[in-house]
């Protein structure tokens, strides 16, 4: 027989294949019950058009600053929007989600959006909210993570609408309104002359030298380079280009993209009055909306580069890992994080957190906040994934589980997937396979845990060593835990 062991954390989990035994390793937190979802109530069931995105923003506390009132009345009928990610990953993290939860407001109430992926801007590098310089990319790399971007935007605006669906909006095609581009589309093909031409006589030195993110790296001793002093140029004639092209009037970007979206503006408002001469091509102010930035319990922004990144491919971070994250959100930031990365009413929002202070313990507003976020990035099978994950890592009886489903929670998991030969472990006694499997790091660690009741083998505590016999303790003939 061949099978697969998993260290969850402070357990094992075993499962045969090919002569070859796979380990999970994790951290032990709190274990909770797998929760089941019917379809929300319909607090939110109403015709959405009556309702006004900015206003639903600025109720969320997710609208920073915009450029003008009037953008409050443009949004009273369909427009559209765009908000832009460089590929610097293969993936999104959780700063992402912030201002893709913008787009995805904006689309659930009728709004066309676009999600602009910069192969162009990404060779260059936005010196926004940076001290430093970024490392240059190479073309393949940068082409390498568009193309694994284009299918994760469709993925979360796809998991986005049906679970908007699941909590009461009534949409109508909303995915009709969702377009990704590649700012190489226009870029790919312009020449040094025709951008110096074309965006660089209408932009003054003096106001770009202005910006935040310009300023801030003139004072360090590095400076800042022409080529990352010259992105803004490049940001704002997206802008250009999509108000010309694509109708687009309002840019939505994180609260450190004041300067390159109101540059994008300007380029708009100088442009158009010598490009557009047809009246009817002039479609009206182009406006611009920041989002707060997600920053850590330290102040420092979410993000690769500064190491703290929760990303949204599973391969990356995992279903569990994710689901794990907004488990140990503070009481203090649980009704915020429920505001800006779930669709939940206000109304199903104060029941929450009324509940929840009834006994903060069991972490009740955390565990909603876990299951709807994760079931909006990564699906309902995501979601149950993640918590079947939870249960059997943090002990639940595992005779009634499914071998094949638990095996699945962990699919993708590398962090916790760790391959040793299957002789290894057969009739070694209990403590060498916690050695083994890296639950501890000593078989005297593993003696001493057994001796004080901390070691279990299939929910069950050991109290004496023995044998390792397979065929004896696998559960469905398939698998094993060992916690401790």
């Amino acid at each position: 027989m061949n099978f697969h062991f998993y260290k969850l954390s402070s357990s094992l989990c075993l499962k045969s294949i090919n002569n070859r035994i796979s380990i999970w390793p994790v951290t032990l937190q709190h274990r909770f019950p797998i929760l089941r979802y019917t379809t929300s109530n319909n607090s939110n069931n109403i015709d959405i058009c009556k309702r006004n995105v900015i206003l639903e923003l600025e109720k969320r506390r997710m609208v920073n600053e915009f450029t003008s009132p009037d953008i409050i009345n443009l949004v009273k009928k369909p427009t559209t929007i765009y908000c832009g990610v460089d590929p610097t990953a293969p993936s999104l993290h959780l700063g992402n989600l912030l201002t893709l939860m913008g787009l995805l407001h904006f689309n659930i109430f009728g709004h066309s959006t676009i999600a602009l992926i910069g192969g162009a801007t990404g060779l260059i590098g936005d010196p926004s909210g940076r001290n430093t310089e970024r490392q240059p990319m190479s073309v393949t790399n940068i082409e390498h993570n568009v193309t694994a971007l284009n299918l994760q935007l469709r993925h979360i605006f796809n998991n986005g609408i049906m679970y908007a669906s699941r909590r009461g909006f009534v949409l109508d095609n909303q995915l009709d309104n969702f377009l990704i581009m590649n700012n190489l589309e226009w870029f790919h093909k312009m020449t040094a002359l025709e951008m110096l031409n074309n965006i660089g006589r209408y932009l003054r030195v003096g106001q770009m030298l202005m910006k935040d993110s310009v300023k801030l790296r003139m004072e360090n001793e590095g400076g800042i380079s022409f080529s990352e002093f010259s992105y803004q140029l490049l940001q704002a004639y997206d802008f250009w280009y999509l108000y010309n092209n694509h109708q687009c009037r309002i840019q939505l970007g994180g609260s450190d993209q004041w300067g390159n979206i109101t540059a994008g503006i300007d380029l708009i408002n100088k442009k158009k009055n010598r490009d557009l001469t047809n009246v009817e091509d002039n479609l009206g102010d182009a406006f611009g909306i920041t989002i707060p930035l997600l920053l850590t319990s330290t102040g420092e922004k979410f993000g690769k580069s500064t190491g703290n990144a929760i990303w949204l491919n599973e391969n990356m971070t995992s279903v569990y890992e994710f689901y794990q994250y907004f488990m140990k959100v503070a009481d203090t930031d649980v009704e915020k994080y429920l505001r800006i990365f779930t669709l939940l009413s206000f109304e199903e929002i104060t029941q929450i957190i009324k509940t929840h202070m009834e006994s903060p313990e069991k972490h009740y507003a955390q565990e909603m906040l876990a299951s709807e976020t994760t079931e909006l990035v990564h699906g309902l099978q995501g979601l149950q994934r993640a918590q079947l994950a939870t249960n059997v890592l943090f002990g639940a009886p595992i005779k009634n589980m499914s071998g094949r489903d638990i095996i699945d929670a962990f699919a993708n998991d590398s962090k916790r997937l760790i391959t040793i030969k299957r002789n290894d472990i057969l009739n070694c006694s209990i403590d060498r396979v916690a050695v083994v499997a890296g639950a501890c790091k000593s078989r005297s660690e593993a003696n001493k845990l057994i001796k004080s009741g901390g070691l279990y083998l299939n929910s069950e505590q050991i109290r004496a060593l023995a044998k390792f016999f397979i065929g004896f303790i696998l559960v469905h003939d398939e698998f094993l835990t060992l916690r401790i």
